[in-house]
């Protein structure tokens, strides 16, 4: 029953992601093709067989069989109708700026959800990693890892990954993340010296993020504690941040180490609570094979709240960073820079959905808008069968001063079909290789 349980809660929570996504986009394509007065035949929320909807005037709303994307039918927007006297309120009949402006109002809603629904988890509030914003001034180091056969140092301050700028620590974590199993050149300054090094980075999680060893000076906060242990016992809270540990100045990766190699020796901690600097002195208690106080660990972050106006602009310049990260992930693709097994599909869409459907309602929208920025944005792409293809036909178009043949659009359109279907299949078997053994290499059966 759990594992079924699991399945429709997982189902549930992809309708109401994509569900949303699509409703959207397409409200865009509609919304504007009725300001032009421009007829729609069809608004469908997923793609083939029609299951089952209502007629309302010209439109049939309706629910169709693949709950994969969803579109909207114009009048006289097919090629084959380029044959008959086009009516006013066609598609085709229409200027190409007002086609334009019909393809092009999809993705422009998706981006403007984003937009919308980070601003509204600011004005409420979001918590943040104190150390994301900070600049990626080298706090730890894994031993044996890419970064410590690279000679890097603690306090070294990574400016760059090839030659793309990283000011913080969360611009560092995407340009290394993006590159698993990839040869990088970091650029550091050391005291007053700029460096540089080339390094191997090495693939971890079953999402191929690329890993490099290093980590920021992360300052371990109190999540929760564990009754009956020693963290409880010595009076420590939850939101306690720990500063030192025996005068020594400490990030979370000593913190870490420091607790489990002293099992049955009294230490002494500096915290911090509410701007108050304490004492504590706590002995680890012998948990397995490693010493433990009974706390969760967690990074120090800090809940910031936003007014209206710099909530928007907040809502604004996070989707812009967003729309960059992507851009340059699929240069970055194109150039053999990062890997492609890192694009995740509906498998792993519908995993996320249900596990930030069970963080909460804000978590789901935060969701939500990351996936509707990508959505919009990645229409925009010059892809046949995508609006971008289209925007592009329309724009070599009216580079050329007239339309293209029914014979050429419907070209363009088989070759947008079949791309589609290849990326499809792809996305498909490339969830499903994520939770196999070896990879993609479960594939290879003979071997």
């Amino acid at each position: 029953m759990t594992k079924i349980f699991a399945i429709l809660e997982t189902l549930l929570s992809f309708v109401i992601v994509f569900g949303i996504l699509v409703f959207v986009h397409e409200l865009g394509h509609f919304f504007m093709a009725k300001l032009l007065k421009i007829k729609v035949e069809v608004f469908s929320w997923g793609i083939g067989k029609r299951l089952f909807g209502i007629k309302k005037g010209d439109t049939d709303y309706r629910i169709s069989l693949v709950p994969i994307g969803g579109f909207v039918k114009f009048s006289g927007e097919e090629a084959y109708e380029e044959k008959r006297e086009p009516s006013p309120d066609d598609f085709m009949a229409k200027k190409r700026w007002e086609r334009f402006l019909v393809l092009v109002t999809g993705s422009l809603m998706n981006i403007f959800l984003a937009v919308l629904l980070v601003s509204i988890i600011s004005m409420v509030g979001v918590t943040v990693p104190e150390f994301s914003g900070q600049k990626p001034v080298i706090g730890w180091i894994d031993p044996g890892s890419p970064a410590e056969g690279a000679n890097l140092k603690v306090n070294d301050e990574i400016l760059s990954i090839n030659k793309r700028k990283t000011k913080t620590w969360g611009e560092l974590e995407i340009a290394v993340g993006t590159k698993p199993k990839r040869l990088i050149t970091v650029e550091y300054k050391r005291g007053e010296e700029i460096l540089n090094v080339q390094l191997m980075t090495e693939s971890r999680t079953r999402f191929s993020m690329g890993y490099a060893g290093f980590y920021p000076k992360i300052l371990v906060q109190v999540i929760y504690i564990a009754p009956g242990n020693p963290a409880e016992e010595a009076g420590l809270k939850v939101g306690d941040v720990f500063l030192a540990i025996n005068g020594e100045y400490i990030y979370y990766h000593r913190f870490l180490k420091v607790v489990a190699e002293n099992p049955g020796k009294e230490l002494e901690f500096l915290v911090e609570r509410e701007g108050e600097i304490l004492t504590f002195h706590i002995t680890p208690r012998l948990d397995g094979k490693v010493g433990k106080i009974g706390i969760g660990p967690g990074m120090k972050s800090e809940l910031k709240k936003f007014g209206f106006f710099s909530a928007i602009g907040r809502g604004i310049k996070e989707n812009w960073k967003l729309t960059f990260v992507l851009v340059n992930y699929v240069k970055d693709l194109a150039m053999g820079e990062a890997s492609a097994t890192q694009i995740a599909g509906p498998i792993e869409i519908a995993r996320f959905s249900r596990t930030f459907f069970r963080m909460g309602f804000f978590a789901l929208m935060g969701f939500i808008a990351f996936i509707s920025l990508q959505l919009g944005v990645v229409n925009l792409f010059p892809i046949p069968l995508l609006d971008g293809g289209q925007i592009l036909v329309l724009c070599l178009e009216g580079l050329f001063r007239r339309d293209f043949s029914a014979k050429v659009k419907q070209i363009v359109m088989q070759v947008g079909f079949v791309m589609f279907i290849l990326l499809f299949v792809f996305v498909i078997l490339n969830d499903i290789a994520r939770n196999l053994p070896k990879g993609w290499e479960s594939f290879l059966f003979w071997k």
